[in-house]
């Protein structure tokens, strides 16, 4: 069984730049600057059989090239406590485009539709009952985080393994976008 997500990978300068703002906060878990990422769609465990199937439905992803700017920074709660820290995505048809395809394509090569509404985003840190104030702070002090945009050119499939030191990432394959796809296809 190997464990797969769908995402877009972000330029090592941009990664950079998120990752120095991270700590400040007691019991944050910061991702490894390298392990940052847009995900597209979480897909889980699957057999390598359904993997080739995945690989296979994902080249026939047909969307063009685009701009993508991540701006604000924000958080998830679970009963009034923070959770994670992350950067926020600009409104871009074009990513939402992305998405849906990406999630047609994952349906066609057998999964289940994803029940979650997508809210992209790039996760920063993982909370483990962190002091609220500092969380606080970390938002007034970040809350206008704007990155310049990026060209968005690919979009990759990685399989994720879970160790004691934090997940490993690998990128299994590459998908590249269209310089002439239109959105409405």
């Amino acid at each position: 069984m190997i464990r797969l997500f769908v995402a877009i990978p972000l330029p090592p300068d941009l990664r950079q730049r998120l990752a120095l703002m991270g700590g400040g906060i007691p019991g944050a878990k910061w991702v490894a600057p390298e392990n940052l990422h847009l995900t597209l769609r979480f897909i889980g465990e699957v057999d390598e059989g359904q993997m080739a199937d995945i690989d296979t439905a994902l080249l026939g992803v047909v969307a063009p090239r685009f701009d993508l700017t991540l701006a604000g920074i924000g958080h998830w709660e679970t009963k009034g406590k923070a959770t994670a820290l992350w950067a926020g995505v600009e409104k871009s048809p074009e990513l939402l485009h992305l998405h849906d395809r990406v999630e047609a394509a994952l349906v066609r090569a057998g999964l289940p539709p994803e029940p979650r509404k997508f809210a992209p985003h790039v996760t920063l840190a993982r909370l483990k009952k962190p002091p609220a104030d500092r969380v606080g702070d970390f938002l007034r002090g970040h809350g206008l985080f704007r990155a310049p945009p990026v060209a968005v050119e690919e979009f990759a499939l990685y399989s994720s393994t879970l160790t004691a030191a934090g997940p490993l990432y690998r990128e299994e394959a590459f998908y590249p976008l269209s310089p002439n796809a239109l959105t409405g296809q």
